[in-house]
């Protein structure tokens, strides 16, 4: 991929995704789960380009949305509503309610309290809502703490005995179907074993409600399959469909799952130009880039690691230690520490960000009033912008107007 032509061309800093990547990640996913009742359904919070968002419905995937905005992005983008769950433990009374009107496959339950709010509006409008119940298996995920959702420490989902009476509420409700049951127990993961649990579990509920009449028919076994980012070992997808499926025995169900990451974070880069560099007391050696936390948050926010290569023409092989920083005003403004730096890297060189394709513009700000970067997609051989940079006059005009 040539990086400077596209900076040449779009501008710096600049988030570039590989569609051809996306499109061969969610195909094997697919391909591994072929002959079963399936559906991918895209978790939107991911990536939520339009564009993107757009190509995965073309291929087939439905949409995993955490707010009544990522619904209507996917809605926009094509994606059919009848594919689209609504997910998130805070939905509003307005959300819900929007929800419902659109006729989505099904709304993701997170607390009794929630399914009750569900049947308060699906009543006032005189509909029936579908439902499906977060399930928590209190099952360690084995990944960093802020992306763990599965134990009973985390906000997310119901315990098994409090999902039982949900289920059996719902099932007497003239305004609540049950249709799903759902698990997700974190992001990143990259162990099997912690998910063949959590399904074992999860399936033997859906048997216990079999007996109690409420048939389940989707199984949603959420998303948090992990990419390589360093070197982490990865579940291959083949591997992850036989895990869940020799799980399922007796059971008459479609699976749904909810890759996000999987499918984009590897297809996509962050990229930035070198503005100059500095030493303090001799011997701390900073780059200081023109791309910054407030674009890309992973490694200021998780102390993620994010594999970085230098578009330059300086000897690669002499290098030293130093942190590649950004202009924003704060200490914890960085995109890599302690890396490998050629030592005669020059003004207008490029830092690229490697598997920047998922949790990278959705999370960017417009922190110091920097206006967010531009999104470019590779596809057959061609760029094109998928979303344009933005300049001052848009980053001020929600207030603008309301001066004195």
């Amino acid at each position: 991929m040539d990086f400077r032509q596209l900076t040449n061309k779009y501008g710096s800093p600049l988030y570039v995704y590989d569609f051809e990547h996306f499109k061969n990640q969610f195909n094997s996913l697919k391909d591994a789960f072929r002959g079963k009742k399936s559906l991918i359904a895209y978790a939107v919070k991911s990536n939520s380009n339009l564009s993107v968002i757009q190509q995965f419905g073309e291929l087939g995937a439905g949409a995993d949305c955490v707010s009544i905005g990522e619904v209507k992005r996917a809605l926009k983008a094509g994606v059919k509503n009848y594919n689209i769950i609504f997910s998130g433990v805070g939905k509003r009374d307005d959300e819900l309610e929007e929800a419902l009107r659109l006729g989505i496959l099904f709304i993701n339950i997170e607390s009794e309290a929630e399914m009750k709010r569900v049947e308060v509006i699906a009543q006032q409008l005189d509909v029936e809502a579908r439902i499906s119940v977060r399930v928590n298996p209190n099952i360690d995920p084995q990944t960093h703490p802020y992306i763990s959702t599965g134990l009973h420490e985390n906000k997310f989902g119901v315990d098994i005995e409090s999902a039982k009476r949900i289920y059996i509420y719902a099932k007497q409700s003239a305004h609540l179907n049950p249709v799903g049951i759902h698990f997700h127990i974190g992001s990143q993961l990259t162990q099997l074993s912690p998910i063949k649990e959590a399904s074992e579990k999860i399936a033997n509920l859906v048997r216990h409600l079999k007996v109690l009449d409420i048939n389940i028919k989707f199984f949603d076994v959420g998303g948090g399959v992990g990419i390589q980012y360093s070197d982490e070992t990865t579940i291959e997808p083949y591997d992850y469909a036989q895990a869940i499926l020799s799980t399922l025995s007796g059971l008459d169900v479609t699976i749904v799952m909810e890759p996000g990451r999987f499918l984009t974070a590897n297809g996509g880069y962050f990229v930035s130009s070198v503005l100059y560099e500095k030493q303090n007391d001799g011997d701390k050696r900073f780059l200081i880039v023109d791309g910054a936390m407030n674009d890309l948050l992973r490694p200021s926010l998780y102390s993620a690691y994010h594999k970085i290569e230098y578009v330059t023409d300086a000897n690669q092989s002499e290098t030293s230690k130093g942190d590649i920083v950004g202009p924003i005003c704060e200490s914890g403004d960085f995109l890599g520490k302690d890396r490998d730096i050629p030592k005669d890297i020059q003004h207008g060189d490029l830092v690229v960000v490697h598997s920047a394709g998922a949790y990278g513009f959705v999370m960017a700000s417009n922190y110091n009033t920097r206006g967010r970067v531009a999104e470019v997609a590779i596809e057959n051989g061609e760029s094109r912008i998928i979303r344009e940079r933005e300049d001052f006059s848009k980053v001020i005009e929600l207030e603008e107007k309301f001066l004195k």
